[in-house]
């Protein structure tokens, strides 16, 4: 009869529809598959490559620069506004070159010695960068037009967060890279990872919503990528901290005018017998283990990356629902943007960076010899005498000699 004929055909769409709803999200997962190996290969690639990661950094962050000004520019209806575009990126010139500066200055001693006009720029760097600013600014006040004040001050404000989170950050991942690439290699691949595995458990285990702010994150997910993060990060930990190549500070060699990574292993990057309490002495049968002191940081390291880490991408969910926008941009098909991607990457970088400078850098010998190196002769003979009677008076240097 019609009912029968009518409950048949309702059971054959609730079917298509559940088929349907299946693959796509298989097809969704193998595309965000497929593209994640992509990605991670071309990681791996920049890695082989050496330090020349630097461009890839600098690329990056321009990209995910122009991804949230582009936000801006379209939720604000920008497109009347004189100068915006060309502020936006002036000041993003202008802050790069004071960060890039910086870094000349502090890691290519021996390059700025032997050039002029080096000298020149890292001795007024500072002033010189102030004043490229001073001007941006200058035309920002000048190009206020009456009908447009609080528009044109909330984009100046926009411009000057998205420099905050992008160039800022940026630049602190490249001060990692010059501790050593191993500094620059775990945090990314770390978060990577608790990507990966957050994904897998989520979509394989997930049943219980994590937050409001991103509907698709589930409380297995989060346990199961904390739990997959510590284990990947301790044994990545294990196999790179074997490598001087990973292990040494990148510095420049004048000599052959490239980036070096030769150096003796600091202790945390020698293996050590740790014994075990005796209460898990009891439970594991065994008293002793042999590891790198690194894998230990890198435990720290995972258990930020998996647990806090994540409040990046979820700050990131909150301001794309604040401007109703599904993804920062389309750049990468089933990811979004690069912005989407590294969302979590700039948090991890700055605790990694305020991370070695509290608990692993010392004094480094060969920043302080290439700040020795600039001085004038007089200051330079100045602070050799004064060393050479330090150490006398210590008992370090014989007293006839020099």
């Amino acid at each position: 009869d019609g009912s029968s004929i009518l409950r048949k055909r309702m059971d054959v769409s609730v079917c298509v529809d559940v088929y349907l709803s299946v693959f796509s999200r298989w097809k969704n997962w193998w595309i965000r598959g497929v593209l994640s190996l992509a990605m991670i290969s071309g990681f791996f690639m920049v890695i082989y490559l050496g330090p020349i990661m630097l461009i890839l950094v600098m690329t990056i962050q321009i990209k995910c620069f122009q991804e949230i000004i582009d936000i801006g520019y379209r939720v604000y209806h920008s497109y009347e506004l004189p100068w915006f575009r060309t502020l936006s990126w002036y000041f993003l010139i202008c802050v790069n070159y004071f960060f890039y500066g910086e870094t000349l200055a502090e890691y290519f001693g021996a390059l700025v010695q032997r050039e002029d006009s080096l000298q020149f720029l890292v001795r007024y760097h500072r002033f010189i960068s102030f004043t490229l600013y001073l001007a941006g600014f200058c035309m920002f006040v000048l190009s206020l037009v009456k009908k447009h004040y609080r528009l044109q001050f909330y984009m100046f404000a926009w411009t000057h967060v998205t420099l905050l989170i992008v160039v800022t950050q940026s630049h602190l991942v490249i001060q990692n890279l010059f501790e050593g690439m191993i500094w620059f290699i775990v945090p990314i691949s770390i978060v990577i990872c608790n990507d990966i595995m957050a994904y897998l458990f989520g979509f394989f285990f997930g049943r219980t919503p994590l937050i409001k702010l991103s509907p698709k994150k589930t409380w297995e997910g989060f346990i199961g990528g904390f739990f997959g993060t510590l284990v990947c990060g301790f044994i990545l930990a294990y196999l790179l901290a074997q490598f001087q190549y990973f292990v040494c500070p990148v510095e420049y060699n004048s000599e052959t005018n490239r980036f070096t990574a030769d150096c003796e292993p600091s202790d945390i990057f020698v293996m050590q017998k740790y014994t075990f309490p005796f209460a898990v002495q009891n439970i594991l049968t065994w008293k002793t283990v042999n590891l790198y002191p690194y894998q230990i940081h890198s435990v720290v390291l995972s258990t930020f990356a998996s647990l806090i880490g994540p409040f990046g991408g979820f700050f990131a969910s909150g301001f794309k629902r604040a401007f109703q926008i599904k993804d920062f941009a389309d750049t990468i098909p089933g990811h979004g943007g690069i912005m989407d991607r590294f969302d979590c990457q700039y948090l991890m970088a700055t605790f990694t960076h305020v991370y070695i400078a509290s608990f692993i850098r010392g004094p480094n010998p060969s920043k302080v010899l290439q700040q020795l190196l600039v001085l004038q002769p007089e200051q330079q003979l100045s602070i050799f005498n004064a060393m050479r009677d330090r150490l006398r008076d210590r008992g370090i240097l014989p007293p006839a000699a020099m």
